[in-house]
């Protein structure tokens, strides 16, 4: 097959750009992925995405999850303001013996650390996404008022402004926000967090590894991961907890912290999405109170 003609605003001029090959192939998997057959034979993976500091912030994650030797994560290739451009994960699926590994592994990226809570990854900018919404990434020195100012306010001062959370409602969160000193548990170092952990973004290699994609990485506490993990499921998910466990054992009480954990994702959820994740989100608010 000969190579594949494409303008510069094509994802296969991007992989041409970023690898060195030639393509011999696209095959689109939604409107901003493609898979990409180079004429070595490999495939990469082409991402498109037009908020600001995204695909830079991506690319930086990208590469600080790997730096920290523990979980797999797909190299980049290169990236510019639109275009990232990483290998393909050959696929597998998810086994239990799989999963006590990647339980451990986590653990090792989370132990790796991070220079502050909120701290993006090294040559990531300030001004990052999680999916499609806005995430800044500010550096605090303690986490109940560095996750209150600049994870959980900021969203849900967007959902009120945008009518998905009623402002009498939008209380109870704040309560939250207010008591979090008392109810975050003991204090932890910052851990080198995915920071967008749910399922989708894991995903089980013909290798028999979990592999890592699309971070929102920063410097956070690691509960959140794994609040994130079970707030969206994970196939073998009591074994992914049982390797983390056995690796680094989480503080008494941590499950009755998830629902706490959880507030970030679903009122990103509820500004993405819509309704039904700000009436999640404010029963997680509850709960978390209820303690």
């Amino acid at each position: 097959m000969g190579a594949v003609q494409s303008s510069d605003q094509e994802p296969e001029a991007a992989a041409a750009r970023f690898t060195g090959r030639a393509v011999t192939g696209v095959r689109p998997v939604s409107g901003t992925l493609a898979e990409v057959t180079l004429d070595d034979g490999r495939v990469v993976m082409v991402k498109s995405q037009d908020a600001p500091g995204g695909v830079r912030a991506e690319a930086a994650g990208l590469r600080w999850l790997g730096a920290a030797g523990a979980v797999r994560v797909p190299a980049v290739h290169g990236h510019d303001g639109r275009w990232l451009v990483t290998d393909r994960v050959p696929d597998g699926r998810p086994s239990g013996r799989a999963a006590v590994r990647f339980g451990r592994d986590l653990a090792a990226l989370h132990a790796s650390g991070a220079e502050a809570f909120g701290a993006p990854p090294p040559g990531g900018p300030r001004d990052a996404s999680i999916g499609l919404a806005p995430m800044r990434n500010v550096p605090g020195t303690d986490w109940p008022t560095w996750y209150a100012e600049h994870r959980v306010l900021p969203y849900l001062r967007r959902a009120v402004d945008d009518g998905t959370v009623r402002a009498a409602e939008a209380s109870v969160v704040e309560r939250v926000c207010e008591r979090l000193t008392e109810l975050a548990g003991p204090a932890e170092a910052p851990a080198r967090l995915h920071g967008d952990l749910w399922n989708g973004n894991v995903l089980w290699g013909a290798d028999g590894h979990a592999w890592l994609i699309d971070p929102a990485a920063h410097g956070g506490h690691r509960e959140t991961d794994l609040a994130m993990l079970h707030l969206f499921g994970c196939p073998h998910l009591d074994e992914v907890l049982d390797g983390y466990q056995e690796a680094a054992p989480l503080a008494a009480g941590w499950r009755d912290r998830i629902a706490l954990h959880q507030l970030f994702p679903l009122l990103v959820h509820a500004v993405l999405f819509g309704r039904s994740y700000a009436v999640q989100a404010l029963q997680a608010a509850r709960a978390t109170l209820a303690r």
